[in-house]
């Protein structure tokens, strides 16, 4: 279950948003009096309530509000208490203050807003001598392996127990604590107003994540990078596991740059079935994998991670056959040649990064001719050398003719969308301009080049293709492409409105 915390100034809009989440499903709401300007009135926040309710008064040391006596705040607490509400939110420290009455469960919370402390168990052990209907434990995740450690606390735990991390860190506990037996979660009523560090929206949780669906035999899939908070890919994933009706759920796993093979490892006890990889893993992770396909082992680097029938990890690089038919899809939109549309192509290659170590080995692969240009000189004609193709200076990456040209850098993502990598005067009317950027859409490189008369692929196909082959690797399932398409041009539209 999902308990939405609604943290307002006034009386009148905390029961209208009460009202309104419980249109929306919910079935547990909590309230946070510490949030209301005037002195809270308990009994007129809990009459008619639409739901059950946690009644909760953080203090500032808690990261609360509350300005007033910690005698009326505690008077507070009791008259929920004695008003039967079903669950009070008290803190470890003045559980002892508070005695048990009537029907209210009592929550006993720890909260720790710096770190997840080494004697996590010893906290625990505490919590549950304050007489608890639930204990409530909750700590900043510092790294990826907090949250595993939080999760598996939960799953231990005598008394039930609701645990996960705050931070981008700790977003994974606030998703999974249910599959190992956390009572609840927390999620607040809209992204706008997180009130604490990490948590998602009551409708993020649902819709994308759909919680409480998730159970103990769930398979647990993911994207790994850093940054990861960004990423679209837990939405298109998920989105296609709703569609097609599977026991599944796919995660953000923020992992440093140092940390993954530890990472992995810890992960190891979460029983991940597989991972997308992006920036900065894709080397990383090939040299973790048991199994690699020729592509990933050309290109050195490797998208995607999964477990085979001997529960050996595979690694794959979807990017490499996602890249080739975007751009044959722009060259040859009806499927008619009877050889590969790129064989004979002059293709320039902007920038030398992991997708464009991909989409150059393919580009080679399929007999075109192919020019990398990159701003750091060193590292493009590395590209190239590895590669076998010509480079080009960035400051020449303008000049010569070429049938193709290819952006496999960042430059017009979002939010810096008035930018482009190659000067509108560069591009030549029968060109093909394929931008890997997918965010936005129609990139500024992309609109000059149909206006000069181009014919253009966004990086829609692109990531779009690369996904749908993640997935059938993932299930074994043929991918819903349409809707995963669609999924990603409305979470683009919804990123481009923040």
């Amino acid at each position: 279950m999902i308990c939405v915390s609604i943290g307002r100034t006034r009386h009148k809009m905390v029961m209208m948003e009460h009202r309104s989440l419980a249109e929306k499903g919910a079935e547990l709401v909590e309230l946070r009096l510490d949030w209301i300007a005037r002195a809270p009135d308990v009994n007129r926040l809990i009459k008619d309530r639409p739901t059950p309710v946690v009644i909760t008064c953080r203090r500032p040391e808690d990261k609360g509000r509350w300005n007033r006596s910690e005698e009326q705040r505690q008077a507070l607490l009791r008259t929920a208490i004695v008003s039967e509400v079903e669950y009070v939110d008290i803190e470890d420290d003045i559980a002892d203050k508070i005695p048990r009455y009537g029907k209210t469960k009592r929550i006993i919370s720890h909260h720790n807003f710096d770190e997840t402390p080494d004697d996590l168990e010893e906290i625990y052990t505490s919590l549950c001598e304050k007489d608890p209907d639930i204990v409530k434990l909750v700590t900043m995740a510092n790294s990826p392996g907090d949250s595993v450690r939080m999760l598996k606390l939960v799953a231990n735990a005598k008394v039930p127990t609701i645990g996960f991390c705050m931070g981008e860190y700790g977003v994974i506990s606030r998703i999974l604590c249910g599959k190992y037996g956390s009572p609840f979660t927390y999620a607040t009523f809209s992204r706008e107003r997180e009130l604490a560090p990490g948590q998602l929206s009551f409708s993020e949780m649902t819709r994308i994540y759909r919680y409480d669906e998730i159970g103990p035999e769930t398979p647990v899939y993911g994207v790994i990078g850093d940054p990861i908070a960004h990423s679209l890919s837990p939405l298109i994933h998920n989105i296609a596991f709703r569609h097609d009706k599977l026991d599944a759920v796919y995660l953000p796993f923020r992992v440093p740059k140092d940390r993954l093979p530890e990472t992995l490892k810890e992960f190891e006890w979460l029983n991940v079935q597989g991972y997308s990889v992006t920036i900065p893993h894709k080397a990383g992770a090939l040299n973790l994998a048991g199994e690699a396909d020729e592509a990933s082992k050309t290109m050195g680097v490797a998208n995607t991670l999964f477990r085979d029938s001997d529960n050996v990890w595979q690694a794959r690089n979807t990017d490499y056959d996602a890249a080739l038919d975007s751009i044959r899809l722009g060259l040859d939109p009806e499927g008619n040649a009877t050889t590969d549309p790129i064989d004979g192509k002059q293709v320039l290659l902007l920038g030398a990064g992991g997708v464009s170590r991909a989409i150059g080995a393919g580009i080679v692969a399929a007999g075109g001719a192919l020019t990398i240009s990159n701003r750091s000189r060193e590292r493009g004609e590395k590209l190239a050398k590895d590669l076998g193709c010509a480079y080009s200076t960035w400051e020449n990456r303008g000049s010569g003719h070429f049938d193709i040209l290819v952006n496999g850098t960042a430059v017009g993502m979002h939010p810096k969308v008035n930018e482009t990598p190659f000067a509108q005067n560069f591009l030549q009317d029968d060109m093909l301009v394929f931008d890997t950027v997918y965010n936005p859409e129609n990139t500024l490189l992309l609109k000059q080049a149909r206006e000069r008369g181009c014919k253009t692929v966004s990086g829609i196909e692109m990531f779009v293709r690369q996904a749908a082959a993640q997935y059938k690797l993932f299930t074994g399932k043929e991918p819903p492409l349409e809707v995963m398409r669609n999924t990603l041009r409305k979470g683009i539209s919804a990123v481009g409105k923040l």
